[in-house]
């Protein structure tokens, strides 16, 4: 027996099965199941994948598969996790999400770091979750693209299945009509003015299901543009260009090049993560800075800035009295 349903509600004790809507379509399927199967363990979810259980059209799919409209799905029992009572999530991000720009297509905000984008990976709710609950008369809003947790700044959402599509391209064309950019600190003197940085990325999976990416010959071509802002004696402040948006990219790359992102948990100098909290850098130094772009519906040149947040520019007031710093000119 089994029922299809418009937003699925999915069961621990029988098959589900539905059918992608207008709304549905262009998102990946792992990202789907994530987000439609609420309460279950993200490793489950992706172990349900990589054994066949979830079929597309009656066959196997991979966790990448971006669903089409009208795509059959079905979705076998899943064990929901024991969740404490529910909060209002919602109002608890609502005040912390400053809005930078809205028209009838798209919004951009200026995301804290400390917050999913969307529920997942161990929390129940998100950004995007957040926004829907803010505007229950909304009918349609989804992610144009993703930040990590810890980073912070500019994150689109699309208004419009049309706009999503010119911005899901837009960002997949490697960089040639949006420009995205990034500041970062990173533990050590960098003493190139501007590096380009092509280094293939290799995404893949630990056993928990946390993504993790390295540099690997067999990885997806990536390229940053890192130019050199400030240096001090021990950290260099630099803008990162993404070329490519691969997961991790810029991460990655510098953790690689020896030069690893100041609070970076996960690619990081761990030690040297602990000392910086005590002088006060509680987060990862990465922020969404700038952004500039055609926008989705009228190839009008948008523009847009998130200043550092208040913690990050204190952590560089507080460079600036320790130590000397011996290039560059603030942004």
């Amino acid at each position: 027996q089994f029922s299809i349903f418009k937003m699925p509600d999915v069961s621990k004790n029988s098959v589900t099965r539905a059918q992608v809507t207008d709304e549905e379509a262009g998102q990946r399927l792992d990202n789907y199941l994530l987000r439609i199967c609420k309460g279950v363990p993200k490793s489950h979810v992706y172990r349900i994948l990589r054994s066949g259980e979830v079929r597309v059209n009656k066959k196997r799919a991979e966790a990448s598969y971006r669903l089409v409209l009208g795509d059959e799905l079905r979705i076998p029992p899943v064990r929901i996790a024991e969740r404490e009572p529910a909060t209002d999530d919602g109002a608890m991000i609502r005040a912390d999400l400053p809005l930078l720009f809205e028209d009838e297509a798209l919004l951009a905000i200026d995301k804290p770091a400390g917050i999913a984008v969307h529920g997942g990976s161990g929390v129940s709710f998100g950004v995007i979750e957040a926004l829907r609950r803010q505007r229950p008369q909304a009918k349609f809003l989804e992610l144009a693209h993703r930040l990590d947790r810890e980073t912070s700044g500019i994150l689109l959402v699309g208004k419009k299945r049309s706009a999503l599509v010119k911005l899901h391209d837009m960002f997949r064309d490697g960089g040639r009509s949006a420009d995205k950019r990034y500041l970062v600190l990173v533990s050590g003197r960098w003493m190139d003015k501007s590096r380009n940085v092509r280094l293939p990325l290799h995404k893949y999976l630990l056993e928990n299901g946390e993504r993790r990416v390295r540099v690997a010959e067999e990885g997806k071509p990536s390229h940053t543009i890192f130019r050199l802002v400030k240096r001090w004696e021990r950290f260099s402040l630099l803008e990162a260009q993404l070329k490519t948006g691969r997961t991790h990219q810029i991460r990655v790359h510098l953790a690689h090049l020896g030069f690893p992102i100041a609070g970076d948990e996960k690619y990081g100098d761990f030690s040297l993560n602990k000392s910086l909290a005590k002088e006060g850098l509680k987060r990862m130094f990465l922020h969404a800075w700038k952004m500039s772009f055609p926008h989705p519906l009228n190839d009008e040149r948008i523009v847009l800035e998130a200043p550092l947040p208040e913690a990050l520019e204190g952590f560089l007031t507080h460079l600036g009295s320790t130590e000397n710093k011996d290039y560059g000119e603030a942004i």
